[in-house]
């Protein structure tokens, strides 16, 4: 009889649960974060309270969830999900994102939302790379925590470049106008879904959209925050 072992994304090392993808060696050493706003998720003295840049110009949502800075070892694992087909790290990240934000969860600070919506390709994107990533991140967290999740909630009505080739203010121009709610939202407390966040301009768009909408509550979930 062939028995497959599976093994560790980071260490190679062979799995006690194969379906939790990182050994418990190396999500315990994974980098430790620094103090971060609650808010915008950037460097901060204060975790408890929001930052001076979100006094200043608070981002759209009201809290944001993140499990590292975009730096190794779970960059790495984020490029393959996103550029190279390793689609089988998608539940792996989720599951990374699930625990950081049970522990927050149990420490008040956030609220369990009644629907993920995952942050939309552009229909010719999707298609050339064969998925959203990003929906393959929301899918396994909304089984997880029984919410309500389709990934027709948004749509992404034109293509636009690349936001990694762009300043933070073109980005924001970039994401002007771009976004189409094609679900009922209305008194809904609303999770939203990115694999990583930068500057934040496309989760801002989106978030005047959702609010536009009437919803209740706003929170940002993320694998990583450019810090």
């Amino acid at each position: 009889m062939l028995t497959i072992v599976s093994q560790c994304w980071l260490c190679r090392q062979s799995l006690y649960h194969p379906r939790h993808g990182i050994c418990c060696y190396c999500k315990r050493h994974l980098p430790k974060l620094p103090p971060c706003c609650p808010r915008c998720g950037l460097p901060c003295t204060n975790t408890a309270l929001p930052c001076g840049r979100c006094l200043n110009a608070p981002p759209r949502w009201a809290s944001i969830t993140f499990v590292s800075d975009y730096a190794p070892p779970l960059n790495r694992l984020i490029k393959k999900l996103k550029f190279n087909g390793v689609t089988q790290l998608a539940p792996v990240l989720a599951r990374l994102l699930l625990l950081r934000w049970l522990d927050a969860c149990r420490q008040g600070k956030v609220i369990r939302p009644e629907r993920i919506i995952s942050v939309p390709l552009h229909r010719w994107r999707c298609w050339r790379r064969g998925y959203n990533q990003t929906d393959l991140l929301a899918q396994p967290l909304a089984h997880w925590l029984s919410c309500h999740y389709s990934h027709m909630t948004l749509q992404r009505v034109r293509a636009t470049p690349p936001q990694q080739r762009l300043k933070a203010t073109a980005r924001r121009k970039n994401m002007r106008g771009i976004f189409r709610c094609t679900q009922s939202l209305r008194g809904q407390h609303i999770a939203l879904l990115d694999d990583v966040v930068t500057t934040g301009s496309t989760l801002n768009e989106i978030a005047d959209l959702l609010w536009s909408e009437g919803i209740a509550s706003l929170q940002v979930w993320c694998i990583c925050r450019t810090l």
